[in-house]
């Protein structure tokens, strides 16, 4: 006999999440701003400014998707209710697996989505900028940079993200020094702030011949890449500009000219860089958008009121302060050191699957805020 009065409340409680849903995510405004970006792309002179056109596509595409995904999960519901009816009718207990497999499959989602009702702050939805940094630790450290790398790499991957390296220090001998990603995506920069910390590696070193087990930490920075209609003044007087060559793999793919930029900003400290786009032009271009991010950050962190109110040296990451050890040896264990959020599977982390120690963040902040 098919369990119908655990299927209804499974059902009844479903509906009812998704009800809450729909609030959280003001779908109905959702909606407005999509008919409006639609008008704007019927128009005839849409395409004249091709940048101004592309990001409008990008952010109708965002809010479709938005609207898109929890009409999926109607649908679901739907179907779901469709199978139990079925299941009834012809007093069949065979279709009580597939039923429990499509309960399980949505309550999965609709928590996915849930997650991202979280993400309320005010640049959560931006694209994110992410700087990796090898700190104590030599090779092995800048190993170990490399390997969160990947990591971050994969996780955008996996979410059909779009990266774009926009700086890169390797060395010859192992690893990165440093790195810095633009990653463009729906919300990138609001799951990805939680990765701001230092990441403490502990491991057999392939470096060391004696086979000791080694300590590495690497810096990871995240700020918000600013929408062009997001406007901040900065002195230009605050600012020391250098350029350079773009370091290259050697040969003919050296660059020859000094296209690579440098920006200090003298009151904080903060030193920017990129070397990775075809011009000096662009170069400064993207490393004024990063250094607008860490000051517009930096400014809400210190609740000023004008970036000229920021003052002192500027520290990306207190290196005390590690929010997240990945142990190797003598056992295997990842463990957030914020939300106590832990997993045994290491190599399954390091493959992108970071989602839970996001998540466990976020929900710490949602309660924090109240």
């Amino acid at each position: 006999m098919l369990r119908e009065l655990d299927y209804r409340q499974s059902v009844e409680k479903m509906s009812a999440d998704l009800q809450e849903l729909g609030v959280s995510l003001d779908l109905a405004s959702k909606k407005d701003e999509i008919q409006k970006y639609e008008e704007e792309i019927n128009k005839q002179e849409f395409w004249d400014d091709n940048e101004r056109a592309q990001k409008i596509l990008q952010k109708s595409n965002d809010l479709k998707a938005v609207v898109e995904e929890y009409e999926g999960l109607q649908e679901d519901l739907e179907e779901i209710e469709v199978l139990i009816e079925l299941g009834l009718e012809e007093n069949d207990e065979s279709i009580e697996k597939d039923i429990e497999k499509s309960i399980k499959n949505l309550e999965n989602k609709i928590d996915k989505v849930k997650i991202k009702t979280l993400l309320s702050g005010q640049y959560d939805n931006s694209n994110a900028i992410l700087a990796i940094n090898a700190g104590t630790g030599g090779l092995d450290a800048q190993d170990c940079a490399q390997i969160l790398l990947r990591m971050y790499l994969r996780w955008a991957d996996d979410r059909g993200f779009k990266v774009h390296t926009l700086d890169m220090i390797q060395d010859p001998a192992a690893g990165i020094k440093s790195v810095t990603l633009l990653i463009e995506g729906l919300n990138a920069y609001g799951y990805l702030k939680s990765e701001k910390g230092v990441h403490r590696i502990v491991r057999i070193s392939p470096f060391d011949e004696s086979g000791k087990r080694h300590t590495s930490f690497v810096s990871v920075d995240v700020t918000p890449e600013l929408d062009d209609s997001i406007e901040v003044d900065i002195n230009p007087n605050d600012l020391k500009i250098d350029t350079y060559r773009s370091s290259g793999a050697g040969g003919q793919h050296v660059n020859k000219t000094d296209s690579a930029v440098r920006i200090t900003h003298i009151p904080t400290g903060i030193v920017v860089q990129c070397q990775n786009e075809r011009s000096q032009f662009q170069n400064k271009d993207t490393a004024m958008k990063i250094l607008k991010g860490k000051l517009v950050h930096l400014k809400e962190l210190e609740n000023k009121e004008r970036i000229e109110d920021i003052q002192g040296k500027y520290s990306q990451i207190t290196w005390g302060s590690q929010i997240r050890s990945y142990v190797f040896q003598p056992y295997k264990l990842v463990k957030d050191h914020r939300t106590n959020a832990e997993i045994g599977n290491v190599d399954s982390v390091l493959d992108g699957n970071i989602d839970l120690f996001i998540n466990e963040y976020l929900k710490m902040n949602k309660i924090k805020s109240k």
